[in-house]
């Protein structure tokens, strides 16, 4: 099973709700940071990693003698990466997206696959937790294509627990996509209402079931529950805000480190996003009758 763990906007615990989620479930579970923009994961989990491999992208290297600057290169590519000018082929890597058409249309074989270094995906293990992460390298702004790789690495025989970008945008579709399950982590305040509700507006379209999850759930208003109600959204859990879990926080300790009566509240969440994937598959089967 795959659950990934998203959050309207950053600072509402997203991550330490993962962290603590795959700590409470030891061998069974797989953490997989796919926040590669700035991965921190490994902050709480503090993982001895084993394995570092680099993730590239195609991109097109022109050979001029071979040229006749007929431009279908520039036709088919629908992000500029490259465009024929007179009787210059300007190549603009940033902008690939590695589909390969230029190549491939080009019939005089003048268009050769090169490589752009995109980051790395690391592996490892935190305890009984098997571990992996996605860093982008520094500078680049195309994050999909190595957060594919890095859930590349899902065990199905584990139930993966996937740390999402935050927000609500192509980064977050790229990793929630696939999910069987999404929590959506959020505070009972205006701004995380109104960005959790984009967010939930965003991943309705994809059809996985979602609950929420209220992070320091005794400050704010009620606004966030009344929303959930109106959207048939299950509130999954709610955390006070404590000062043992903050505390720990500010010393890189896990929640149910530092708060370690908090085990049994994410056991009881495990076990009700279990039920409510089952229940989903099993409308899903009756729905096809």
């Amino acid at each position: 099973m795959i659950i990934s763990v998203a959050s309207g906007k950053g600072g509402t615990g997203k991550t330490t709700i993962a962290t603590s989620l795959a700590a409470v479930l030891g061998s069974r579970a797989q953490l997989i940071d796919c926040d590669v923009e700035e991965p921190n994961c490994h902050i709480l989990m503090k993982p001895v990693l084993k394995t570092r491999e680099v993730v590239s992208l195609p991109v097109p290297v022109v050979d001029m003698d071979r040229c006749t600057r007929c431009g279908k290169c520039g036709e088919v590519c629908r992000f500029s990466a490259i465009i024929v000018i007179g009787d210059q082929v300007l190549t603009f890597p940033e902008l690939c997206h590695g589909c390969g058409g230029c190549w491939l249309l080009c019939r005089e074989k003048a268009i050769r696959e090169g490589s752009r270094e995109l980051g790395v995906v690391e592996t490892g293990f935190a305890g009984p937790v098997e571990f992996v992460q996605g860093v982008l390298r520094v500078g680049e702004a195309m994050s999909p294509p190595l957060i594919r790789a890095v859930k590349a690495k899902v065990d199905p025989d584990k139930i993966a627990i996937l740390d999402a970008p935050p927000g609500a945008s192509c980064p977050v579709i790229n990793t929630v996509s696939g999910s069987d399950f999404i929590i959506m982590v959020t505070e009972p305040t205006p701004f995380g209402l109104n960005d959790l509700s984009i967010a939930v507006d965003a991943v309705t379209q994809l059809g996985i079931p979602l609950g929420v999850v209220l992070n320091r759930a005794d400050i704010g208003d009620n606004g966030v529950q009344v929303f959930c109600r109106q959207k048939d959204i299950p509130i999954l859990a709610e955390i006070p805000n404590d000062r043992n879990v903050a505390e720990g926080y500010a010393r890189g300790d896990l929640l149910v480190t530092s708060a370690p009566n908090y085990i049994g509240l994410f056991l009881q969440m495990i076990q009700r996003v279990q039920n409510l994937v089952g229940s989903q598959q099993q409308a899903v089967r009756i729905g096809a009758l």
